[in-house]
């Protein structure tokens, strides 16, 4: 499977969105393999990180995001189950997972409640350790234009993940510390 295969079905090779998607998920893929090769007493499947990681934003054209070219009618935050939805409608039900599990550390079901997020009613969070491995990766790069190349240091992660609990900063300290970056 040629993950650029079904990118191409949803964005325009010249597009923004399309630009910023593939660079975006270049960059994690990249640090997602790498970070799976530091853990290679875990086994995890390199092949399906790869691919998985190119495709785990695919949803963020169904969102209103106008500044990385996404004019859907969503919100951001949805971008992780309508990319699920997406990958499921192909037959890649454990991508899809990966899309919608990596979503800052993952989001429970309590949590949507509590917060009235517009999601779906169940938990969102990283199972398998391929999955844990994205998530991981995608807190190193944002989307935004003018910074996405620079990879983001451990505090400036830490301090975005703090504002939606210290639970949040302490799932991703536990992967610092078992994936042997921190």
């Amino acid at each position: 499977m040629d993950p650029f295969d079904i990118i191409i079905e949803f964005y325009k090779p010249d597009s923004l969105a399309y630009e910023i998607l593939v660079r975006h998920s270049e960059l994690v893929a990249k640090k997602a393999v790498d970070t799976a090769q530091s853990v290679a007493f875990l086994e995890p499947d390199l092949n399906f990180i790869e691919e998985a990681a190119m495709l785990h934003d695919i949803g963020i054209f169904k969102v209103y995001a106008p500044d990385i070219g996404c004019f859907g009618e969503y919100p951001y935050l949805c971008h992780g189950y309508l990319g699920r939805e997406i990958l499921e409608k192909k037959n890649l039900p454990q991508h899809g997972l990966v899309c919608e599990r990596h979503v800052g550390t993952g989001i429970t079901v309590q949590e949507i409640k509590k917060h009235n997020l517009p999601l779906p009613e169940r938990d969102m969070v990283p199972v398998s350790i391929e999955e844990q491995i994205i998530c991981f990766a995608d807190k190193f790069f944002s989307k935004n234009p003018d910074s996405m190349e620079r990879e983001k240091s451990v505090d400036d992660i830490i301090n975005g993940l703090s504002r939606h609990g210290r639970d949040k900063v302490v799932k991703f300290q536990s992967w610092l510390n078992l994936f042997g970056r921190e």
